[in-house]
């Protein structure tokens, strides 16, 4: 099996656990696997790189200072596979077997970085390449970064232009867990999960991998995440299933709009809830709900909108919080969600600017870390549906 084993910075951050690397390495190859390694910078030395430069410098010197981190961590872990026989060799910026090249925009220049990928595959039956993650070099020869998470980024990229089997990411936590073991009790690893549910939690804090190398996760490409104490590259840990795909749909049953005011609202606990129970109790599905600093909406199905107005109307009555609640009637929800949408700048911008154009009316949106909808009135949804197909 051909295996990119990805080892962050935590997870080499001292010699013992660069010696767990190695070993996890070795066993991985003594079993029969080809294996290709991507490391970080060795614990904070990138932090450190960073804050030695008290002094203006261009981006070109800044990308070469910055790598030496992870051009450290290269030699390293190929000193230790050499020390336990294994014939490995480090590849960095600048050397004849450098896979990973970006264009003159900084984008990274898929054709010539798949060929260059599938060179050093050739290359993995007889030697174990250790790569510098986070690090690419342009076709003027000079050094360049992928950005944040970048080698994470570079690891499954990898993996995808090599045709290997599994990206495994080695890291300090044991997969995704149900929640941070700092702070809750009892939580416990999650065996699969999605890469949009994990995409959803990488954009809301959750460090586990970065949601930019996902975008390079294909279907048949498996990428596991374990703890670097697992010592066993080749089992454990959490798997991410699937592959990002761009969806549009268009609710097919007329929504109402249901507005709550009141000037209080920020300042009661507990207010949405209340309100969005109420609903509940009475089995009355929201699609959707928005808040601000003087009101909540709800947006549901037309045909329940006048049971919703009475209870809501009731809650205003209880709450001194609240004020007033009003309806309007006859919306349609767009929803577009997955694909490179959480990484495309301006990309909500564009949709909006486009819908005006065409003088359809938006007259709300909702976002969320990989989704967007988009309300418009219930006859322009087909021409609004159309408009928003061609944006993406």
């Amino acid at each position: 099996m051909r295996v990119v084993a990805k080892f962050g910075g935590t997870s080499l951050g001292s010699g013992d656990r660069i010696n767990r690397a190695a070993d996890s390495i070795a066993a991985a190859v003594e079993a029969g696997h080809e294996i290709a390694v991507v490391v970080s910078a060795m614990g904070s030395t990138t932090d450190s790189l960073l804050d030695g430069i008290q002094f203006d410098v261009a981006e070109s010197d800044k990308a070469e200072i910055v790598s030496m981190g992870e051009r450290t961590s290269a030699r390293m872990v190929k000193a230790a596979l050499s020390a336990r026989g294994v014939d490995a060799a480090f590849v960095e910026p600048g050397g004849e077997h450098w896979p990973v090249i970006t264009d003159s925009h900084g984008e990274v220049d898929v054709e010539e970085t798949t060929r260059r990928a599938q060179a050093l595959a050739d290359r993995m039956g007889e030697v174990v390449p250790v790569l510098t993650g986070f690090l690419a070099e342009d076709h003027a020869g000079s050094v360049t970064t992928l950005g944040r998470g970048g080698s994470d980024t570079t690891a499954v990229m990898l993996g995808n232009y090599m045709d290997a089997e599994e990206v495994v990411i080695v890291t300090d936590v044991e997969g995704v867990m149900t929640g941070d073991p700092r702070v809750v009790e009892g939580a416990r690893n999650v065996g699969e999960i999605s890469v949009d549910e994990l995409r959803n939690l990488s954009f809301r804090g959750a460090e586990v991998i970065a949601p930019s190398a996902l975008n390079y996760k294909e279907p048949e490409l498996g990428v596991r995440v374990v703890h670097y104490q697992h010592g066993d590259l080749l089992q454990g840990g959490t798997s991410i299933e699937g592959t990002f795909e761009t969806l549009i749909d268009l609710q097919e049953t007329p929504l109402s709009c249901l507005t709550v005011a009141g000037r209080a609202i920020r300042n009661r606990p507990g207010i949405l809830a209340a309100l969005s129970g109420a609903l509940g109790d009475v089995g009355i599905n929201i699609d959707a709900a928005a808040s601000g600093l003087d009101s909540i909406t709800f947006y549901l199905y037309t045909e329940d909108a006048t049971e919703a107005e009475t209870v809501l109307h009731e809650r205003v009555i209880d709450e001194d919080a609240l004020s007033s609640v009003t309806v309007d009637d006859d919306f349609a929800a767009i929803r577009v969600s997955g694909g490179e949408l959480p990484t495309q700048s301006g990309v909500v911008q564009g949709m909006i600017e486009t819908l005006a154009d065409e003088h359809v009316t938006a007259h709300d949106v909702i976002t969320s870390a990989t989704s967007v909808a988009v309300f418009v009135d219930w006859d322009d949804r087909e021409r609004a549906l159309s408009i928003v197909q061609d944006t993406f």
